[in-house]
């Protein structure tokens, strides 16, 4: 995963605040790492930094103009499209360099070039960019955009790889120039497979500060969401779909992972039980039916809300094995296990480690002797009292067990 942290819009918004541009966007990079560990995503093995990779991204310009695909202009260094075949073809875009219109594009790019639609690949420095810039043998200045993903990715991952993701607004120019500077140089195919996820809605409007409707996962969470409900509810819509995030529909994630939560909980109820038989055979065929569908499900273009529905299915038959009385401790644990090696894609089912103070742990005890005694107007006291302090109280066959609020 590519942390370019070099642009014109870091460079600009750096000089702004008047700090140097790697104090600025490590702020960034750090509540970057911040986000993906509070929402549960695994790490990538690597993620390099484009202002560590200047020297990969020169030998790939070299080999562009060997391949006669650049050409220079006041200082800069651009990829000419005309010289690349199927330019476009990513986008949807069958047009031929010459029918394109001079201005198309790129509003940041204001320096001189032969067709509007080419791409700077090296920027010549120029007293905007201030102290960002690194001297190589195509002068003073700095990498284009494009340029350095193909860099970090042709080092890590080599010159064709299977997957490359991103949202659909990176399809053009960005992608489209990233296959064309990449196969320029390597006359390799660059990726086989992309997957573009669709653009995110906020209460069915465009999420922008202009509706003020611009929310960052930290001011959901300090709302009062959990970070399980805002990882389920984007899991809840396939990635190729608009998702239109809404705070009844983080609601209803919140109570989609509560009930996978008391399902698991009920099932440990069951593996502990000394209940010894079920209808084993039932269970068995609605493991195979799940395991089966929810394989399906995420072999079809990661289908996310198609396999949330599978496990939501076997759940709802399972539970009325419980309610019968007809789960055996042997298939209570293999449904455990079932839904916790679906979590392993899921993410969701997690438990927070908890604790609570010693008072309010005397309390429960007094609460539970109290119960004991048959002295339950004591016991409801009790537990309303700690209902107001946040902890729930659920009785089980195994004994109280308590939840925060």
């Amino acid at each position: 995963m590519n942390l370019t942290d070099v642009d014109d819009k870091t460079i600009r918004d750096s000089q702004k605040e008047g700090i140097g541009l790697i104090e600025f966007t490590e702020r960034y990079n750090k509540a970057f790492f911040e986000d993906i560990d509070t929402l549960n995503i695994k790490h990538a093995k690597v993620f390099p930094k484009a202002t560590e990779h200047i020297k990969e991204m020169i030998e790939i310009i070299k080999k562009l103009e060997k391949n006669g695909h650049t050409y220079v202009q006041e200082g800069s260094v651009y990829f000419k499209i005309s010289t690349f075949k199927n330019y476009g073809k990513l986008a949807g875009l069958n047009f031929k360099a010459d029918e394109l219109q001079a201005g198309a594009r790129v509003k940041a790019d204001e320096y001189e070039k032969e067709n509007a639609q080419d791409f700077a690949l090296w920027k010549a420095w120029d007293a905007n960019d201030g102290d960002v810039f690194w001297e190589t043998e195509y002068g003073k200045g700095r990498p284009g955009w494009h340029i350095e993903c193909s860099a970090m990715s042709g080092k890590y991952l080599g010159d064709t790889f299977d997957i490359h993701t991103g949202g659909i607004d990176l399809i053009f120019p960005h992608h489209t120039n990233e296959i064309a500077q990449s196969e320029g140089a390597t006359g390799k195919t660059f990726v086989n497979y992309w997957l573009h996820n669709e653009y995110m809605m906020v209460e069915g409007k465009k999420m922008s500060k202009r509706f003020n409707n611009f929310y960052t996962l930290r001011d959901v969470i300090a709302m009062g969401y959990s970070p399980k409900a805002v990882r389920y509810l984007l899991l809840s819509t396939n990635y190729r779909q608009p998702l239109n995030f809404t705070f009844d529909g983080l609601k209803a994630a919140q109570q989609s992972v509560d009930r996978m939560f008391e399902f698991l909980d009920k099932l440990e109820m069951f593996v502990n039980a000394d209940k010894k038989k079920g209808d084993s055979k039932k269970v068995s065929l609605l493991l195979k039916t799940v395991n089966d569908a929810f394989t399906k499900e995420m072999d079809n273009d990661l289908n996310t809300s198609g396999a949330l529905a599978a496990i939501f299915d076997f759940m709802r038959e399972i539970n009325t094995l419980m309610l019968e009385q007809n789960l055996s401790p042997e298939d209570a644990d293999k449904c455990v296990m079932a839904i916790r090696e679906f979590d392993e894609v899921l993410g969701v089912l997690e438990r927070e480690k908890e604790s609570v103070d010693t008072e309010v742990d005397a309390l429960i005890l007094q609460r539970e002797n109290a119960r004991k005694k048959k002295d339950f107007k004591t016991a409801d006291k009790i537990r309303d009292e700690l209902k107001e302090r946040g902890i729930l109280l659920d009785d089980t066959p195994l004994g109280v067990k308590w939840r925060k609020a």
